[in-house]
């Protein structure tokens, strides 16, 4: 009896871990450096944790060095994990689409190649969906007065970039990089999503 118990009591757990993981989602977008990315989503309220790392390419375990050449195909990207009861998908794309400029095609201000290309990496129809609607209302109504040239592509294997990349800015924000090219784009965003921000 006590053994039946405790087996009632594992499978329950086991039961509630897994609600817990399905009502966590994940996102992953690809725009330009993804020091900057990284920094800009790990402060938004619902998001639970930001990983850098690689996608869309041919080579299995790609180097950052390889991914550098722009021969691999892989994209910078972040994957992210967030709370849809906290943060909606379309609230994600939304900071995505505003901070960075996703008219350049396989460019990010001074970086240039394919890995930094413009890219949402999908999990689900729904997001496809989602994408694919707000990336059409953004050209229909010429918001950025070019094409916005954004790759909206099915979530393929990810590759999680080597270790002294994850958490970069937080660990090195007197680096000359993160205070110019990061630390602008951080104040962009808590003028333009203050409401969306994790309480300091």
């Amino acid at each position: 009896m006590k053994y039946l118990s405790i087996m009632i009591l594992v499978l329950l757990s086991a039961g509630h871990a897994d609600a817990q993981s399905k009502k966590l989602q994940k996102a992953t977008f690809g725009m330009g450096c993804f020091w900057c990315s990284e920094a800009l989503f790990q402060r938004l309220d619902g998001v639970t944790s930001v990983r850098s790392g690689y996608e869309g390419g041919s080579v299995a375990n790609p180097s950052y060095e390889e991914v550098c050449t722009g021969t691999t195909g892989h994209a910078e990207v972040i994957e992210l994990t967030y709370d849809p009861a906290k943060i909606k998908y379309d609230d994600l794309l939304e900071v995505f689409w505003k901070s960075h400029d996703p008219t350049t095609l396989n460019r990010q201000g001074a970086d240039v190649g394919t890995q930094y290309r413009s890219v949402i990496f999908y999990h689900n129809d729904e997001q496809k969906q989602i994408a694919e609607k707000y990336k059409k209302e953004l050209n229909d109504t010429r918001a950025y007065g070019k094409p916005v040239v954004t790759a909206i592509d099915k979530a393929s294997a990810f590759y999680v970039a080597e270790g002294y990349h994850q958490d970069y800015f937080n660990k090195n924000s007197n680096q000359p990089y993160c205070r110019l090219v990061i630390l602008p784009k951080l104040e962009k965003l808590e003028k333009v999503f203050k409401a969306k921000l994790k309480p300091h």
